[in-house]
């Protein structure tokens, strides 16, 4: 009678060694995001990171800000086509996009990445995107977490989700308590999807109007794959660098909930912000998600960032100064609303108008 052989961690089909290989490949990027705090204090394969908090000596009253996100289900089209080294990319804008918000410096990041199995190539790409995107974001990557999840994923399934904090001088807060009636509202153009709506977006394309990924669409320019995978563009350091040469009161981040739920999220008690669609026209895959799907322009609205990733609140007289200054800095943007007094009838935020053609 032959025995039954032991049973085993690679049994169960975790694969270790492909773990340690996976960490062996990302070392070369994670090493490319770190800031002066960073340099020099442990190194990727510890149990935690490190930073040196010294640097908030020159800071009054130091604030710390925090964020965790993911990209949703824009994973599946990374995984359908076989590109991994931008995603990283989405995750970095989703966490430190919010972060900068409030007026912090992004300053380090965590990320979990989660597999069906360890394909160490994959997982590196993987981080690669992610170590490029705190690049961008001027914060370091001090840290994360693959996991292998056999038997609750397909070997090639995964998912990445990531933590990031910021600082800011507490007096230098953004937010409701600084706008004020008659301020304007400036619109920073998105790249694109970005990271939201994604199961509408799978849902109206590939289920309702039987797309592939691989297939060329005029209105895009380029195949639907490449235009679903434009990585979400990263507006961190944009934001800091605006905050230096203007006196901004606000921004908001538009994420999941769509442009006017978004901004209403710092829009104060007793006043409105009124966007105007007329002051620009949103780019050609909002239209084909709504046409390919029948979807009510409401419906998009609350879904989809219809070509605005960012939003900057500042007073009248800093436009000016705002947008030579995003100009400079190779950001589309524009005057898209004002700040009123609330209505009866009205909420924090609304859209009027219809959109350029």
């Amino acid at each position: 009678m032959s025995e039954t052989p032991g049973a085993s961690y690679a049994s169960a089909g975790v694969d270790i060694e492909a773990g340690d290989r996976a960490v062996e490949l990302m070392k070369e990027w994670v090493k490319k995001t770190q800031r002066p705090e960073v340099a020099g204090l442990g190194g990727l394969g510890g149990f935690a990171g490190l930073f040196d908090a010294s640097a908030f000596k020159r800071y009054e009253r130091p604030l710390l800000a925090s964020a965790t996100d993911g990209v949703g289900t824009k994973v599946d089209i990374a995984r359908r086509l076989g590109v991994y080294d931008t995603i990283g990319h989405d995750l970095v804008a989703m966490v430190m996009d919010d972060i900068v918000v409030c007026g912090a410096e992004p300053l380090f990041m965590t990320d979990y990445i989660c597999v069906g199995k360890v394909h160490p190539e994959r997982v590196a790409a993987i981080v690669k995107g992610i170590a490029e995107g705190c690049v961008l974001a001027g914060c370091s990557l001090v840290g994360g977490e693959t996991a292998e999840h056999p038997g609750l994923l397909g070997a090639d399934d995964f998912d990445v989700a990531g933590a990031g904090t910021g600082v800011v001088e507490a007096d230098r807060l953004l937010g409701p308590d600084r706008i004020r009636t008659g301020d304007a509202v400036i619109a920073m153009a998105s790249s694109g999807l970005h990271s939201n709506g994604y199961s509408l977006v799978r849902h109206v394309l590939f289920d309702r109007a039987n797309l592939t990924l691989d297939q060329h669409v005029e209105e895009l320019g380029r195949t639907l794959g490449e235009e679903l995978l434009e990585p979400t563009k990263i507006y961190s350091l944009d934001c800091l660098a605006l905050t230096r040469t203007t006196d901004v009161h606000a921004y908001s981040h538009i994420t999941g909930g769509g442009l006017a739920a978004n901004l209403a999220r710092v829009i104060p008690d007793g006043l409105h912000a009124t966007v105007d669609r007329s002051t620009w026209a949103p780019g050609a895959i909002f239209d084909l998600v709504g046409k390919a799907g029948a979807v009510e322009r409401l419906e998009l609205e609350k879904t989809l960032n219809m070509g605005v990733g960012m939003m900057a609140i500042v007073p009248q007289d800093a436009v000016d100064s705002a947008l030579s200054t995003l100009a400079d800095r190779g950001v589309d943007s524009w005057v898209a609303g004002e700040i009123t007094e609330r209505g009866e009838h009205t909420t924090g935020a609304a859209l009027t108008g219809d959109y350029s053609k």
